[in-house]
């Protein structure tokens, strides 16, 4: 996995990348395998267990490629918000 990135600016998260693309095939990946592995698990079937247990791997996997960009893009858009409800502020103060 030493081919993920793992820190990122809000800028290079913006855009397309192979993280993306990843947990694009992976996101369809784990919510099947958990819906089959759950079904099959709730009947006490061996695989269900197994399908279940490789959907909660994939989830977790999914989760760690894709955060790194989540949190760069999230810190961003709080820091313009900041600033936007500041300047809302001002301007019902009328001290603009």
């Amino acid at each position: 996995m030493s081919g993920i990135k793992r820190h990122w600016t809000a800028a290079e998260a913006d855009h397309w990348t192979k993280e993306d693309y990843l947990t694009f095939i992976i996101s369809p990946l784990v919510y099947v395998l958990l819906m089959i592995g759950t079904a099959l698990s709730l009947l006490l079937l061996w695989y269900g267990f197994v399908l279940l247990g490789a959907g909660v791997v994939l989830f977790f996997l999914m989760i760690w490629i894709i955060d790194p960009k989540l949190k760069a893009i999230s810190t961003d858009y709080e820091t313009k918000q900041k600033h936007y409800l500041e300047e809302i502020e001002k301007i019902e103060r009328w001290e603009a």
